[in-house]
């Protein structure tokens, strides 16, 4: 067992001691007592007389013939479990083409007409034969797939001259008798070596490959995944617009939601569109009220079940300027996941008075607005942006795109006084529970003033605070502006809070009347470091009130540019990795937002179609989707193109996005030239030109 370095290996040792085994044929020889017959005719076989095991009334020792048997059983038996053994065929095969081979199983063919769909899916692997060190991970998952709904038949091809080699060196080296063995021995040991090839060997070898090229794939597939999910969550959001939501449909019409620059849902309605019952008009009619009246220029469309004809329809009106004065534009936006949103607990406990059909559209247009805060409501693995991420390991794939998700919402950070208990769930640190209690305590006591409000907030210990503290931002203008409000105008900003302390314990009181707010709150600087910003600020000659202005930036950069990083540091007594963090704080503007780097949501106002596309013709388009054979472009219309891992070259790429493997994730924008088009089956092959 101690010599075993996979979990193959252990199965294959332990198999026997199972509970309920009936034991292998090589421990029913040895409790015949055949086992010393076994080492003899290794060690000495001069010695050995087979003659004296027959016992004609033992079943397993009647004959010569079944004591030969039992000896051969355990000696395979000993030469599959020896260490230097299986090194010597790993090293065999390393050298030789070992391949896997997937066919169309048998039994498929006699199975109903209803299985033929799944035989197409699969048939590129319908006679498939590729080198276990060349084959791709993406190949891997599609023939296990195949092989779970059995369709394909899979098996590792070993070359018969491994085993021939194979069989050569035992018989000749490493298990070659001590002694001259008589031609009867050397028989009963060749066939031991070869059933144990047979028999106990090649299967292992077949499980190890599988079981090695299976997690590999997975763990890329997962990778994958979480690449492109990062990206997904950290897209630009659509600040200070109201955007309209559609979630396109037929029969049961498509639904129209409107939300406010603030995230707040305006008003919800429902059209229909395709009917084809002659209301074009008057529905165009109640779009074009309903934009003029929250004056709305922004509609996103969801891209499911009917938003070919919804982009149509939008694309037209636009075309005919039949939402003047206004200038409005439309994107496309993946809605994958908003139904099961729409009809969960949590969207029942967000929006209680709105049908779970217009919940959908709302989640649509959040989406556009802010893709992080609206997307963590949503169970990554249903946000279609990964590959084959049903067949992977599902607790490794929860735990990858957890942290991915908790990653983002703490690189980008949130505001304490406005974000949903979801979001605030991901903030490291935190917890459902603890979330709920810091969304009870800001009921209950008003906004936040300052990060030390926190440590009164029940469950919420030090430990905890010093985990989530750098993450959480407190917005000073809305907490300036609230001041303004509830004071009439006048006063201090304690009195914020005073109305509320009124009514709650001493305890209490005390911290929130205590509260003043400080200016570095609003910033990714530690509460822990702000002694140190404090020092860093005096040292450049600035203040708290010039925090995240231009002035601060020219004081910060004059004083650093005369001075080395590391020497700085030391007179502010930290080191300049935290120095530097420190200052990108402090530069950084109020309400600064780190998406704003990445790519902004499409907003086009046309429309072309596929019919329309010819080879050779050169497009921009949004990365959708990001596999490991290729990236899925949306070029605008209506099905997505694939530009193909051959064509996506480093040159092509910007230094940037050279990192990870040649990656391009969701949401970048490329331009690509059209090399293929398949009507019949709706294929589109791109080539990457440029990333833009």
């Amino acid at each position: 067992m101690l010599n075993c370095r996979s979990m193959d290996e252990v199965e294959h040792v332990y198999t026997p001691y199972k509970t309920g085994s009936k034991g292998t044929k090589a421990q029913r020889a040895r409790q015949l007592g055949l086992e010393d017959a076994a080492k003899a005719l290794i060690e000495t076989p001069q010695q050995l007389n087979l003659h004296k095991y027959i016992k004609p009334n033992t079943e397993g020792l009647s004959t010569l013939q079944d004591v030969e048997m039992g000896v051969q059983h355990i000696l395979a038996d000993m030469v599959a479990k020896d260490k230097d053994t299986l090194e010597h065929i790993r090293k065999l095969c390393k050298q030789n083409y070992v391949a896997l081979q997937s066919s169309l199983a048998k039994s498929t063919g006699k199975e109903k007409e209803g299985n033929t769909k799944d035989v197409d899916k699969f048939h590129l692997y319908h006679n498939f034969t590729c080198s276990i060190s060349r084959i791709q991970h993406h190949q891997i998952l599609a023939i296990n797939r195949g092989e779970n709904l059995k369709v394909l038949t899979v098996k590792v091809n070993v070359p018969d001259r491994v085993k021939e080699a194979f069989c050569r060196w035992c018989v000749n080296e490493r298990w070659r008798p001590k002694q001259f063995a008589r031609p009867e021995f050397m028989k009963i040991l060749n066939n031991s070596v070869e059933d144990s090839y047979k028999r106990l060997i090649y299967p292992l070898l077949c499980r190890e490959y599988r079981s090695k090229l299976t997690s590999d794939a997975e763990k890329e597939s997962i990778m994958m995944f979480g690449r492109n999910l990062r990206q997904l969550l950290l897209a630009n959001p659509v600040r200070g617009r109201i955007i309209m939501g559609v979630d396109p449909g037929y029969k049961h019409g498509c639904k129209l939601a409107v939300i406010s620059a603030t995230n707040q849902i305006l008003h919800t309605d429902v059209v229909y569109l395709h009917t084809g019952h002659g209301r074009g008009m008057q529905e165009a009619e109640k779009i074009r009220h309903l934009l003029l009246k929250f004056n709305c220029y922004t509609v996103a469309i969801g891209n499911g079940t009917a938003c070919r004809e919804t982009e149509k329809y939008f694309a037209d009106l636009i075309q005919r300027k039949f939402f003047s004065p206004l200038n409005v534009v439309y994107c496309i936006t993946n809605e994958a996941g908003a139904s099961i949103y729409s009809v969960s607990p949590e969207a029942a406990k967000e929006m209680p008075d709105l049908d779970p059909n217009l919940r959908s559209a709302v989640s649509i247009a959040r989406r556009v607005q802010d893709p992080l805060a609206e997307l963590v409501k949503i169970e990554p693995k249903h946000i279609g942006v990964g590959m084959y991420q049903h067949d992977v390991s599902q607790v490794l794939l929860k735990g990858t795109l957890d942290s991915v998700v908790e990653e983002c919402v703490s690189f980008v950070g949130v505001d304490i006084n406005i974000c949903s208990e979801t979001l605030l769930r991901h903030i490291a640190g935190l917890n459902s529970v603890r979330a709920k209690n810091v969304i009870e305590w800001r009921e209950k006591n008003g906004p936040f003033i300052t990060r030390e409000q926190l440590k009164s907030v029940k469950g919420l210990g030090p430990k905890t605070f010093q985990q989530c503290a750098g993450f959480i931002r407190i917005n000073q203008e809305y907490v300036r502006n609230l001041s303004r409000e509830q004071s009439g105008g006048q006063g201090s900003n304690l009195q914020v809070t005073q109305g509320a302390a009124s009514k709650q314990g001493k305890k209490t009181a005390k911290s929130v009347l205590a509260a003043k707010p400080n200016p570095l709150d609003q910033t990714c600087i530690h509460p822990e470091s702000y002694n140190i910003a404090m020092r860093f600020l005096t040292l450049v000659g600035g203040c708290t009130d010039d925090i995240g202005t231009e002035k601060i930036q020219k004081q910060i950069n004059g004083y650093i540019q005369g001075e080395e990083m590391d020497r700085v540091a030391e007179k502010v007594k930290t080191t300049s990795l935290t120095l530097q963090l420190i200052i990108d704080g402090l530069c950084q503007p109020e309400g600064y937002d780190m998406r704003t780097e990445f790519d902004k949501a499409d907003f086009k106002t046309n429309i072309v179609s596929m019919e329309d596309l010819k080879v050779g013709t050169i497009v921009t388009g949004k990365v959708e989707n990001a596999t490991l054979f290729g990236v899925f472009v949306d070029i605008g219309v209506g099905k997505a193109g694939l530009i193909p891992m051959r064509y996506i070259t480093e040159n092509k790429l910007a230094k940037e996005k050279r990192r990870r493997s040649l990656g391009l994730g969701p949401g970048e924008r490329v331009e690509v030239k059209v090399l293929n088009v398949d009507i019949r089956q709706s294929r589109i092959t791109l080539e990457l030109l440029r990333v833009l």
